[in-house]
């Protein structure tokens, strides 16, 4: 394939080869190979309550030992937007280099530093690190509430002692562990100083497993047998429901349309001796053009730009860049791939635009520009402001502000209006079978089941019951701990959402023209969308039903970051809907004689 010098496919073809560039997290230790006695990297990351996965903290902003001078880890985009804070750790973890009870420091805990302690043990608070580029947790502390029945008698432990597992192979670090001494504890129970003595125990053993395959042993808990077969459970559940309805659909509209054409090619043999019914009756007004246009042609320019930026992240989680614990790979993909498709979103909303016969065309691109990025960046300012109230690592240095706001200047805006001028120059015009009237006809009274709020009940139900099961996987793995990577099947599962959406938008825009009711624009969009306010529905019964989260930060986080993606959903499967109904329409106004 030739790419010329100016296409769209030429910047994403550089943008994806410098996010592969990015998207690689490199240790101090590049190529991971290490000598008798070397240094291997290890970096505390963050500590956190263990059910609140957007509430982290830096790890010594827990009173454990800290080092005179603490060195922070070079950090990339998505790392820091992952909210991922390195430092270096206070153990020492020299390559096949054994220790045992190796003191780390001692330390008089004062009564508020014991509270702060206790309130984190009481929050099942973890800690996280890398070593090696290979990740490590474990809980700070327990809390004992055996034969308890009063939350005032439960006794509060600090752990003191962990042991850290690593396993080898030749040169290279391929697995660790850490396991806390249940048995040397630091009693938190009481307001009191006490005294902690923190050590550290490293065991070393050989291994067989190759450096290759050191990843897969995170990615296997999503790949175990019983896993396996819930998601091919969700995968027949919706194939079963995309072949019911589309052979319903078929069925019924093939029969339906068949009889229509036989139906209006006897009336117009008839020559005019009775007055026509039905869709055929409004072909004068079926492409007549929506109400608040620009917002319409914004709505898909948007709405296309975030299904290219969703194809494209198939495609890199397929090839196998977002595998577990490359941090931040996921949001460095998001950033660059939504900057660099910027162009898509200028190009298709001003050429709709310009077909819909409008004439502010800058208007428009800047509407455009502003219909998801807006909302987006309200709630991001809000989120942020609550994350530095509470000196949490989700609060964004003003540094990585600063990037993000240059890449949105120097690279999002410019190829938007770039876009914008290619669609304003194509000179397209809409392509309608039928002349439209000067004057449009009056809609008949309709059942209000045939108003636009219970059709969008209908046409989200289908397509939301056809991934449910797959999205508490999902809800598991961005908002919990469980590892998801199995990509072909959520790939799988997505192509059927664009199915079933497609088709019921399409089922519901005959009955609608059918019912002589010709303002199918606007409706066929926002039924195609309204799949993403059932998923926001699923956020509400999966924070209260299936999840822990609690506090104002986390609550806040989940519902703000989830209803952005909710609206993009909204849009992205909006243009699904309607470029589907656009399709069958024209279709079936090509194949009779409209006067």
């Amino acid at each position: 394939m030739k790419i010329s010098g100016n296409s769209p496919a030429k910047f994403l073809l550089v943008g994806v080869l410098f996010l592969s560039c990015l998207s690689v997290v490199r240790s101090d230790a590049s190529d991971h190979r290490y000598n008798d006695g070397d240094p291997v990297p290890l970096y505390a990351n963050k500590v956190g309550p263990f059910h609140n996965p957007s509430e982290t903290y830096r790890y010594f902003d827990l009173p454990f030992c800290s080092p005179d001078h603490v060195k922070e880890k070079k950090e990339a985009l998505g790392e820091v937007l992952n909210g991922d804070r390195l430092v270096s750790a206070p153990y020492k973890l020299n390559f096949k280099e054994e220790k045992d009870s190796s003191v780390v420091c001692k330390k008089k805990l004062s009564k508020d530093e014991v509270a702060f302690f206790r309130k984190a043990v009481d929050k099942d608070y973890y800690f996280q690190m890398y070593y090696d580029d290979l990740p490590i947790w474990g809980f700070i502390g327990k809390v004992d509430k055996e034969g308890k029945a009063d939350p005032s008698e439960y006794k509060y432990f600090l752990y003191k002692h962990i042991q850290f597992d690593v396993l080898y192979n030749k040169d290279r670090v391929i697995e660790i562990s850490a396991r806390m001494d249940p048995h040397s504890l630091v009693d938190l129970t009481e307001d009191k100083e006490v005294d902690a003595e923190f050590m550290y125990t490293v065991k070393w053993k050989e291994t067989d497993t190759p450096f290759e395959k050191r990843m897969e042993k995170y990615s296997m808990s999503s790949s175990l047998p019983h896993h396996l077969e819930i998601h091919w459970f969700s995968i027949i559940n919706s194939c079963v429901t995309v072949l019911l309805l589309t052979g319903f659909l078929a069925t019924i509209l093939m029969r339906v349309l068949k009889n229509d054409f036989i139906k209006y090619g006897q009336d117009e043999e008839a020559a005019d001796d009775q007055e026509e019914t039905g869709w055929k009756y409004i072909h004068g007004d079926v492409f007549r053009f929506p109400k608040y246009k620009s917002l319409f042609a914004a709505a898909l320019g948007s709405g296309t730009q975030l299904f290219t930026l969703t194809v494209f992240i198939f495609m890199l989680a397929l090839v196998g860049v977002f595998y577990p614990y490359n941090r931040g790979a996921l949001f460095t993909a998001l950033v660059v791939i939504y900057a660099l498709t910027s162009g898509i979103a200028g190009y298709t909303a001003t050429s709709f635009y310009c077909q819909l016969e409008g004439n502010n065309w800058v208007r428009n691109l800047l509407l455009t520009g502003c219909l998801f990025c807006g909302p987006l960046f309200v709630t991001f300012c809000f989120l942020n402001t609550v994350a530095i109230a509470y000196s949490a690592t989700a609060a964004l240095p003003f540094g990585t502000i600063v990037v993000i706001v240059l890449i949105w200047t120097l690279v999002t805006s410019p190829l938007l209006v770039l876009g914008g001028i290619a669609g304003k120059n194509s000179k397209a015009e809409f392509q309608a079978p039928c002349r439209t009237t000067k004057y449009p006809r009056e809609i008949p009274s309709l059942p209000w089941y045939r108003s636009a709020i219970p059709q969008m009940a209908m046409a989200g139900f289908l397509p939301f019951s056809a991934i449910y099961i797959e999205l508490y996987y999902i809800f598991a793995s961005v908002w919990g701990h469980r590892i998801y990577t199995i990509y072909s099947i959520l790939f799988i599962v997505f192509i059927i959402l664009l199915i079933v959406t497609a088709f019921i938008t399409v089922a519901l825009t005959y009955f609608q023209l059918a019912a002589e009711d010709h303002e199918w624009w606007w409706r066929s969009f926002l039924c195609g969308g309204s799949t993403g306010l059932f998923i926001y529905a699923y956020c509400l019964y999966y924070y209260f039903a299936r999840s822990d989260m609690s506090g104002f930060m986390q609550t806040s986080f989940f519902f703000g970051y989830m209803a952005c993606i909710c609206y993009g959903f909204f849009l992205m499967l909006g243009i699904v809907g309607f470029r589907a109904s656009l399709l069958f329409v024209r279709h079936i106004y090509k194949s009779i004689k409209c006067e």
